[in-house]
């Protein structure tokens, strides 16, 4: 079977309360051995280390951008260096994320935005870190701080920019996330992308909870009437079923491209999974 990295999964969601467990047991009986699970605040940040303990998987720290508001004082920024210090020697702790700009959602304050991306991507070179960036519509405010405040690399998660902008994060030695979104045959610019980027270009997340694939996709009226569409990890080899499509690679070398090419991205994964994990 091959083996799979979600490098983007909110494991410790309140979606996934009622079945965590079962919902990494079923990702693990579906070859997803690694999930990489990011912080969105400052007060998750040791609820979300501890799950990563007691699953063993890797995570990351930073403040999501839908959270820098009121919701997320100032001082979220110190208890990110401060715990970014203290998990100096944790393995597991391998990017700062998740970070960076929303441009979708009305009503957010973009300067104060801006700012937390600033000094979070000033904290990951601090403490020599990739980082795992948030870019809805927001790829040249995001690229344009990269460029002023370069980094060790990371991922672009989620990507739905253009091939000029996409070039240029990889041009800054990040990867680009593909999900859920690239299974719609409507995505028609996200396909292109995952078909013609280079492979090395390329790594694999669900988003879980968010981000559904087409057959797990409900309308709002279906929502309403209490149709789930939650995402899962175990959903990951099926995503990758049309990047290797797209790609003409088999699932085997799909699955071996795409975890080199996390590994590459957030070096510390290597040491935890292993040649075959």
């Amino acid at each position: 079977m091959p083996l799979w990295i979600d490098t983007h999964c909110h494991l410790d969601a309140p979606e996934f309360d009622a079945d965590r467990e079962a919902v990494r047991a079923r990702a693990h009986s579906a070859g997803v051995s690694c999930l990489v699970l990011p912080a969105v605040t400052a007060d998750h940040f040791e609820p979300l280390r501890r799950l990563a303990e007691r699953t063993g998987q890797p995570y990351a720290l930073g403040l999501h951008p839908l959270w820098t508001g009121a919701a997320e004082p100032e001082d979220s920024l110190v208890r990110l260096d401060a715990m970014l210090a203290a998990t100096q020697a944790d393995p597991r702790r391998v990017a700062v994320g998740e970070i960076g700009i929303d441009g979708f959602e009305p009503g957010l304050d973009a300067a104060r935005q801006r700012h937390f991306l600033a000094e979070q991507l000033k904290l990951a070179r601090r403490h020599d870190l990739p980082v795992i960036l948030h870019v809805r519509r927001s790829a040249d405010a995001v690229l344009a701080l990269l460029r002023r405040h370069p980094v060790r690399g990371g991922i672009a998660h989620a990507f739905n920019g253009s091939e000029q902008q996409a070039r240029a994060f990889v041009d800054l030695g990040l990867k680009l996330g593909f999900g859920g979104a690239m299974t719609f045959d409507r995505a028609l610019q996200i396909r292109r992308l995952a078909a013609t980027l280079p492979a090395e270009a390329i790594v694999l997340e669900t988003d879980a909870p968010d981000i559904p694939p087409h057959w797990l996709y409900r309308t709002a009226a279906e929502r309403a009437a209490g149709a789930s569409s939650r995402n899962e990890p175990a959903e990951l080899p099926h995503i990758a079923e049309t990047l290797a499509a797209l790609r003409g690679w088999s699932l085997t070398e799909t699955a071996a491209i795409t975890r080199a090419n996390a590994c590459a991205a957030l070096p510390g994964l290597a040491a935890l999974i292993g040649p075959d994990a």
